[in-house]
């Protein structure tokens, strides 16, 4: 179905499933208890769960496939948001014009980069998406200040003259919309004790996040994707078959500095502004946990490294002392006090240790990322079901 094969059509399946219940999903805890805190289901944080998931599928496409390692990848995203950003001043706060020039760009500007890049493998590759990654950053944030907006960032304002919307009133935002229907427009939905919030932009980044992981599935299944893994595999025996791969790997930076674009794009239609922060160096490095942290290589395993760093990043960030007090309350208060003293570094502004510990057990004992980890307690369960079925078979019957 859909030109998928069975298995991946039920990884499909399930993946527009959670997408689309993710504001139940995401909100376990009813409103008002204590662990409340921890319910991700508000639509700010779930439009950055599949937008970023978006960027590390397509991130995916060329270090999963062809073993390329971009640390340039931000670049692509920052110059999606600054295309949206312009189509929102000078066309219509409509989206849809302001995502298709995003992922035009950002494929130009990939297709620039990737050609000057792809001349080098291996390290000197990644240092040369670094390298420009980081002048684009230095051009965004200090040189093409008329363009970006610099250090302060580019929006959309009231007083620019959109080509196919009427005039703003006085004191009126200009706000993305989808031919009429506002990204912030929320509906809430109350069951007893839980809140349940369903926002129109997250939906509209969630359907867009459908549509790039199944062209990522045909990708991986098409010829042109087993192309791009025998370049991982050994791209010197291809050189002596007399096969270039240089088109291939070309082909497949453009295309995932596309994706990078898009979800620069959906960035800018869920919040219009874009700033020159999201070019640095420590931005393509949080695209590489993602997808490492998930299971490059694998289908599903850059989406849950999104969202696996995008929660640590939302939730564990915001815990603070009067929280781990809350939490310790009833132990005694010599004992409080050591279990926060060893806590507190771990959360709050030291979520960045927790998110680090945790990566390095799962490259040491999950080298495929949480896919591998998925896969072995799935293989345990399956072993235990056989046996118990092999001892029902031989038990004799009374």
């Amino acid at each position: 179905m859909l030109g998928l094969e069975k298995k991946d059509f039920r990884l499909m399946l399930i993946v527009v499933v959670l997408t689309l219940l993710a504001p139940f999903i995401l909100n376990p805890f009813p409103e008002g208890s204590e662990l409340a805190q921890f319910n991700a289901g508000y639509p700010d944080l779930m439009q950055r769960f599949v937008i970023f998931g978006i960027l590390a599928i397509g991130f995916n496409i060329l270090f999963g496939l062809t073993g390329y390692l971009s640390f340039g990848h931000a670049a692509f995203l920052g110059v999606g948001s600054y295309a949206a950003v312009w189509m929102f001043k000078l066309l219509s706060m409509n989206i849809v014009p302001a995502i298709l020039l995003s992922v035009v760009i950002a494929g130009l500007f990939s297709l620039v980069i990737g050609f000057v890049s792809l001349r080098r493998s291996g390290i000197y590759f990644s240092i040369l998406t670094l390298a420009f990654a980081q002048m684009s950053y230095a051009l965004a944030y200090s040189v093409l200040t008329p363009l970006t907006g610099g250090e302060t960032g580019l929006q959309p304002k009231a007083s620019d003259v959109r080509l196919f919307d009427g005039a703003l009133e006085a004191g009126e935002n200009a706000t993305p919309s989808l031919f009429g229907l506002a990204m912030r427009d929320t509906y809430e939905m109350s069951v007893g004790s839980w809140v349940f919030t369903f926002n129109f932009g997250y939906y509209v980044a969630a359907v867009m996040m459908i549509l790039a992981f199944y062209i990522s599935i045909r990708i991986f299944r098409s010829p042109f994707g087993m192309m791009l893994r025998a370049i991982k595999s050994n791209q010197t025996r291809m050189s002596y078959t007399g096969l270039n791969s240089k088109p291939y790997t070309l082909a497949a930076f453009v295309i995932s500095g596309m994706y990078a674009g898009l979800a620069g794009g959906l960035l800018v239609a869920m919040d219009p502004q874009a700033g020159a922060e999201r070019m640095f160096w420590t931005a393509s490095g949080e695209i590489v946990l993602m997808t490492i942290l998930g299971g490059a290589g694998t289908l599903i395993g850059p989406v849950l490294g999104a969202g696996f760093i995008k929660y640590f990043e939302n939730i564990v960030s915001k815990i603070n002392k009067a929280t781990l007090e809350q939490w310790f309350y009833w132990m005694p208060d010599g004992i409080e006090d050591v279990m926060i003293a060893i806590v507190y570094p771990f959360v709050g502004k030291g979520w960045h240790l927790t998110l680090g510990l945790l990566f390095m057990l799962v490259v040491i004992f999950l080298p495929g990322g949480l896919v591998q980890g998925g896969q072995k307690i799935a293989a345990i369960f399956r072993r235990k079901k056989s046996s118990d079925a092999k001892d029902g078979a031989t038990t004799p019957a009374e």
